[in-house]
């Protein structure tokens, strides 16, 4: 009796795995596959209009929404105001928060719109709202906020290209009303760092990437990201957690709104280079894709009914295991079971070693060729006390909070 309540728990615990493992193999070989062109049944279901549209230059609204990043706020924007692009067509807000007076004073000196809110709890949602109602009380540059075409989300770290904006409105010239752009690191100060990074661009294979290969939306990252502003303005007041980039997803796919990746659109974000730092990260992302799961769940019946595959597909992204979670795991499980199995005369273990090689697999896949060789392989020692830490941080996760996680830039 006792040894099939042990198998029974020992599958059932393999098949919650495998899922994870199998969404990621799947994903990670539509990514090697060639880009076709969009069909024109793929067009009707996903909502994407590719007609290019008559206008040159259309306007852009960015906004950095800065919570207490006064080490990184000016340089970023100085870097941005240097783009190739007509003047008249771009006007950038920094929405700051908890900020010291030198910087303030620093950004009031450039020509942008400078935001003072003061939040008894912040959040980059609240930011971008409080950056809204302002420009539909004031005029910009002669604009008022209805003569936008589009707005970009940017967070204080990041820094763009000279032809960020020129690069931008090609795409934009296609119709899309959602885009994503190509977040990579700026940095590789440790392993910590380059983990991080190499985290993102496995994101990036098959989250974004392979799932436009094959029609689907990609998902949202938080920064990077260019919106139809008259959506944006209708649909910003709706959010309501931090994982603000997951309720924006959520409202563009119930919306059937496509959201397209851009791969040569670079936006370079500092990546986290320190355990703590680490870890208040990842809380964030696991507490907002905990709170994201419990959000999206009751459309799916709707979901199901309208065949909003893109929809259903997001759901079951936030059901998934953390990939390094994932990986740590099964190599733990195959170890335990193979221990198992030898004292036992059990052959439990073989199932358990083959879904580890699956992952390792797919995930090698996934990796970029450029940083296959000498990012990862040489850093793999950090990552099981950053499972560790994550692992932690299950004890902390309360899907009812709604409290901005901020982690700081090093000095």
């Amino acid at each position: 009796m006792i040894w099939h309540l042990l198998h029974i728990i020992d599958i059932a615990l393999w098949l919650f795995m495998a899922a994870s493992a199998a969404y990621i193999l799947f994903f990670a070989l539509i990514s090697t596959l060639w880009k076709k062109r969009v069909s024109r049944l793929t067009r009707y279901l996903t909502g994407q209009v590719l007609s290019m549209r008559k206008k040159d230059f259309y306007s852009y609204l960015i906004l950095y929404p800065a919570y207490n990043e006064d080490r990184v706020i000016v340089n970023s924007v100085q870097k941005f105001l240097a783009q190739y692009y007509p003047y008249s067509c771009f006007h950038v807000v920094v929405i700051s928060d908890h900020m010291q007076p030198e910087t303030n004073q620093k950004l009031s000196e450039l020509p942008i719109t400078l935001l003072q809110p003061v939040f008894e709890k912040s959040s980059k949602a609240k930011a971008m709202q409080y950056a809204m109602d302002h420009f539909q009380k004031a005029e910009v540059k002669g604009q008022m906020s209805e003569d936008f075409d589009y707005i970009v989300i940017l967070d204080a770290d990041n820094v763009v290209e000279p032809h960020f904006l020129e690069q931008l409105n090609t795409e934009c010239a296609k119709g899309y009303k959602a885009i994503q752009c190509h977040r990579c690191a700026k940095n590789n100060d440790n392993d910590i760092a380059v983990l991080d990074g190499v985290s993102e661009e496995i994101n990036n294979t098959i989250f974004r990437k392979a799932h436009n290969r094959i029609g689907l939306s990609s998902a949202l990252i938080g920064s990077g990201m260019c919106f139809d502003f008259q959506w944006f303005k209708e649909n910003v007041y709706k959010l309501t957690t931090a994982g603000e980039d997951r309720e924006l997803e959520a409202l563009l796919l119930q919306q059937k709104v496509y959201i397209h990746y851009e791969p040569d659109i670079h936006v370079f974000d500092e990546k986290v280079s320190n355990k703590d730092n680490f870890q208040k990260q990842r809380l964030r992302w696991m507490t907002a894709q905990i709170q994201s799961l419990f959000n999206l769940l009751p459309y799916i019946p709707k979901a199901i009914m309208s065949f909003n595959l893109d929809y259903i597909d997001k759901t079951i992204q936030q059901a998934l295991i953390p990939r390094s979670m994932l990986v740590v795991g099964t190599f733990g499980m195959s170890i335990l079971i193979t221990i198992f199995s030898l004292i036992f005369s059990q052959l439990w273990y073989i199932k358990w070693w083959g879904l580890f090689l699956t992952i390792c697999i797919a995930l090698y896949i996934a990796i970029p060729h450029q940083l296959r060789k000498h990012s990862v392989f040489g850093k793999i020692l950090s990552l099981p006390n950053l499972v560790w830490k994550m692992a932690m941080n299950l004890l902390k996760i309360d899907r009812k909070n709604a409290d901005f996680i901020h982690t700081t830039h090093e000095k």
